[in-house]
C-alpha cells in the first residue's frame, strides 16, 4: 500500500533526474524513497529507455526506478529544453546526470553554468570513470566498472571465464554512493550555505567494496582468484546439498564452528588440529566442506535449518521470488510492499530500506506512467509558464 503521508527525512529537498538507465535513476529513486521531490527529465516522445527494460512482455523494472517521481519531458540537445533545465535548478536543491563527461557542459548545462543561478545546488555526476582522468571522456557502463574495480576477476569459477552477477551491481553501487555523498553535501551546505559537486565513478564504487585486495598484492604478493561458490581460506561457508535442495551455513568463527560440530553429533571436530581454528579450517577447506555436505545430504532442508537455529549457527536457505512472497519474516517487516497499478494490476516490490525510526521512508507513488505526465504541473505552478508558452514549447518539440 503507498504511504499517505510524506514522513522521509529529505521531504524539503527537490532533486531534478536528468540521468537515464540505471546509476543516475537508481540514485534519484533512493533519494525519492527518503522523502525528497524527485522531478524526472525524460526526453519527449521516448523516456528513459527503463520504461521498456526487464523480463517477460510486462515490463516492471520502471516500476520501482521510476516510483516516488514526477515526470516532465524536455529536449535537452535543444536551447529551449535546456533553458527549462536552468530554471528548474533555481528551485532545485540536488541535480543528478549521469551523461558521457562533457555532455552537460556542451549543454550549456556545466556546473559552473548551473551554481551561477543556484549557489546551494549540489550536482551530483555518475560515470564510468570520474569527471576527471584520461578515462574521463570514455563510455562506460556497469559492467566495465566490474571489470575495472576488481570485481569480474574474482566472480565465478577458477577453471572459466570471470562470471557476472545476475543483477547490475556496477550501476547499483555507483548510485548508492552518489547517494550517499549528495547527503554528505547536504549536510555541508548546512555550514557552507554553498552546494558543491559529488563526482561518483562506477569503478571507484566497486572498488571500494574490494576490501584488501589491493594491499594484499602490494605487500604480500596475493592475487585473489576465482573460487566459485567459496571465498578461498573461509571455512566452512559454503551451500550444502540436502536431501530436497541446497542449503546455506556459514560457521568460520570458531565458536560457531563448535556449535555447527554439536549439530552434526560430531563435537570431536572442533578440537581436531585439521579444524580447530580459523587457519586450518582454511587450509583444509575442501575436505570440511565434504564432511559436512555428507551429514546435510541425509536430511531435509527443514531438517537442517532446525538443527541451525537449535544451535545457534547462522544458516539459510536459497532464496527465489517465490520464498520472499511467503515468508513471514518479509511480511512482519514489510520488506516488499503492495501496489495497485492502473496497469499491471497489484504486485509487490521491495519497499524502502534502510529503515528509520524517527522518519519513516516509503514508497509514496507509482512510476509515472506517461512521459511528461506532470509538464503542466511543474512548468507552469514552479516554473511559471503560461499556457501560450507550453503551446509554444510543445509545437516546437521541445517538450
Amino acid at each position: 500500500m503507498l504511504k499517505q503521508e510524506n514522513t522521509g527525512a529529505l521531504k524539503d529537498i527537490r532533486v531534478i533526474e536528468l540521468g537515464q538507465l540505471i546509476a543516475g535513476p537508481f540514485c534519484g529513486q533512493l533519494l525519492g524513497d527518503m522523502g525528497a521531490e524527485v522531478i524526472k527529465v525524460e526526453p519527449p516522445g521516448q523516456g528513459d529507455p527503463m520504461r521498456d527494460w526487464g523480463l517477460g512482455e510486462k515490463k516492471l523494472w520502471w516500476e520501482i526506478i521510476g516510483r516516488n517521481k514526477k515526470s516532465v519531458s524536455a529536449n535537452l540537445r535543444e536551447a529551449d529544453g535546456q533553458d527549462i533545465v536552468r530554471r528548474l535548478v533555481a528551485h532545485a536543491d540536488i541535480l543528478i546526470e549521469n551523461f558521457k563527461p562533457g555532455t552537460m557542459e556542451k549543454w550549456g548545462l556545466g556546473p559552473d553554468v548551473l551554481q551561477a543561478i543556484n549557489p546551494r545546488l549540489i550536482i551530483v555526476r555518475v560515470s564510468g570513470y570520474g569527471q576527471t582522468g584520461p578515462y574521463a571522456s570514455r563510455a562506460g557502463y556497469g559492467g566495465i566498472g566490474e571489470a575495472m574495480g576488481g570485481w569480474r576477476h574474482i566472480v565465478g569459477d577458477p577453471d572459466r571465464p570471470p562470471s557476472r552477477m545476475g543483477v547490475s551491481i556496477g550501476d547499483s553501487l555507483a548510485a548508492t554512493y552518489a547517494c550517499m555523498g549528495a547527503l554528505a553535501a547536504l549536510h555541508a551546505r548546512e555550514d557552507s550555505g554553498k552546494g558543491q559537486i559529488v563526482d561518483s565513478a562506477l569503478y571507484e564504487s566497486v572498488l571500494q567494496v574490494m576490501e584488501s585486495m589491493v594491499p594484499e598484492y602490494m605487500v604480500s604478493g596475493i592475487e585473489r582468484k576465482r573460487s566459485g561458490s567459496v571465498l578461498s581460506g573461509i571455512a566452512p561457508s559454503n551451500v550444502y546439498p540436502c536431501s530436497d535442495g541446497e542449503y546455506l551455513i556459514g560457521a568460520n568463527q570458531d565458536g560457531v564452528f563448535a556449535r555447527l560440530c554439536n549439530a552434526m553429533g560430531r563435537p570431536e571436530l572442533a578440537t581436531d588440529d585439521r579444524y580447530a581454528n580459523h587457519m586450518a579450517r582454511g587450509r583444509h577447506q575442501r575436505e570440511l566442506d565434504v564432511l559436512i555436505a555428507d551429514w546435510t545430504r541425509t536430511l531435509s532442508i527443514a531438517d537442517v535449518e532446525a538443527a541451525m537455529i537449535e544451535h545457534s549457527v547462522p544458516a539459510g536457505k536459497i532464496y527465489r521470488a517465490m520464498e520472499m512472497l511467503d515468508d513471514p519474516h518479509f511480511a512482519a517487516r514489510e520488506a516488499l510492499v503492495e501496489v495497485d497499478s492502473p496497469r499491471w494490476g497489484s504486485f509487490k516490490m521491495q519497499n524502502s530500506f534502510p529503515l528509520l525510526s524517527g522518519t519513516p521512508s516509503g514508497i509514496r507513488s507509482l512510476a509515472p506512467a506517461e512521459i511528461g505526465q506532470d509538464n503542466d504541473t511543474i512548468y507552469g505552478e514552479l516554473l511559471g509558464m503560461d499556457a501560450d508558452e507550453l503551446a509554444r514549447l510543445r509545437e516546437s518539440g521541445a517538450i
